[in-house]
């Protein structure tokens, strides 16, 4: 347990070396390791020495039930001395002739991560060093199995992220476009995104967002709202009509989420732009010989509050030759400690009429700076060419 050498193994390999010391160590038949899921509600079989039909059979355990599950709600040891469907629910487990069963709970940062639990085909009892020992073994396997989640998690969304954020965005005549994305510093990548598309009649829809929550699961609920507004946006022309479309697929099925999302679609031969707002923050609009302002829209609760019924609400917007749009997300006028308002002002006196790249360099210097923001920052920048 104590080896430097095991630093080096990844988390599989270091399963099966500590498993099978376990068993040298506590003189047992079987040593296994079950991991909570991610919806925090089973233990699965992940790794074992002795018992290796849990693992390929994919056993489950529900939380607080039979041996294991006890082990995870309890928090503590469980030692069991009658091993039978009376005690434990995976039926393996006394088929395998075991007799006597100790199960240890993985706590890392305060939350349950698995169970370790050994078995033997004697009677037999275990001592407070031996059960100790098993707790320091089972410490030190659950702080490797929160890093490596935490690791695998951070990976999977920056990929995620990198798949669904537009890797071109759309070239039409008459109009420009510019956008940035940097994942938070603390936060990481997690579930700001924005889109750019093009639609049937000569229009464009420009979507800004941000789903409550960071990492993987943030990102996760991004992406499926992504890909069900770009739905919605095919059929429906109104983007109110669309944003409540997906509140109501956000309230039935991503329970217990709730986002921001500014969505607008452009009519590029009207030059006008309507727009629907769920609980994001306003647009910025800088017109030549204007004073920049916030566009003057009425923002209705955020995505996941179940609003079809009472339907959301749009606004025509005049976009004329060389105005320029700013979309963001919260994360650009943000900052620990500091009033929103005048990060909003700020963000209002960056905004000039220019191209829309020249647009985000200048507003990501003045927002962004040399300072890393803690939060995810998404901007698009929209401009009607003279």
């Amino acid at each position: 347990m104590t080896d430097g050498t095991l630093k080096e193994l990844d988390l599989e390999k270091l399963l099966g070396v500590l498993l099978g010391g376990v068993r040298d160590l506590l003189a047992v038949d079987t040593a296994t390791v079950l991991l909570v899921n991610r919806s925090r509600d089973q233990l699965v079989a992940k790794a074992t020495s002795g018992l290796e039909e849990e693992v390929f059979q994919g056993v489950r355990v529900p939380v607080g039930k039979g041996f294991a599950g006890r082990v995870a709600q309890l928090r503590e040891p469980v030692l069991v001395e009658h091993v039978d469907e009376s005690t434990v629910v995976n039926p393996l487990l006394w088929e395998h002739g075991l007799k006597v069963l100790l199960g240890v709970p993985m706590i890392a940062e305060g939350e349950v991560t698995g169970v370790v639990h050994v078995g033997s085909t004697t009677s037999r009892r275990f001592t407070d060093e031996e059960v100790e020992a098993l707790q320091l073994i089972a410490d030190r396997l659950a702080v490797a199995v929160f890093m490596d989640r935490t690791r695998s998690e951070r990976a999977a969304a920056t990929v995620l992220q990198e798949s669904l954020l537009p890797s071109r965005l759309p070239s039409t005549k008459g109009w420009e476009f510019a956008a940035r994305y940097v994942a938070g510093a603390e936060s990481g990548v997690g579930g700001d995104w924005y889109d750019v598309f093009e639609l049937p009649g000569e229009r464009i829809g420009v979507v800004i967002g941000d789903v409550v929550g960071s990492g993987l699961p943030a990102a996760v609920v991004m992406g499926r709202l992504r890909s069900a507004l770009r739905a919605y946006a095919l059929d429906c022309p109104d983007p109110a009509e669309v944003l409540g479309k997906l509140d109501r697929k956000a309230s039935h099925f991503e329970h217990d989420t709730m986002a921001t999302v500014a969505y607008a679609v452009i009519d590029t031969v009207t030059h006008h732009m309507r727009l629907s707002v769920a609980g994001h923050l306003p647009p910025v609009i800088a017109v030549a010989g204007e004073e920049t302002r916030f566009i003057a829209v009425q923002v209705d609760p955020p995505v996941g509050f179940d609003l079809c019924s009472t339907g959301r609400r749009c606004i025509d917007v005049e976009v004329p030759p060389g105005a320029l749009i700013a979309l963001y997300t919260d994360g650009l006028v943000e900052r620990r400690g500091q009033d929103l308002d005048a990060g909003l002002e700020r963000l209002r006196r960056a905004v000039k009429p220019t191209g829309p790249e020249a647009a985000c360099i200048q507003v990501m210097a003045a927002m962004v700076g040399d300072q890393p923001a803690t939060d995810d920052v998404a901007l698009v920048a929209v401009r009607h060419s003279v």
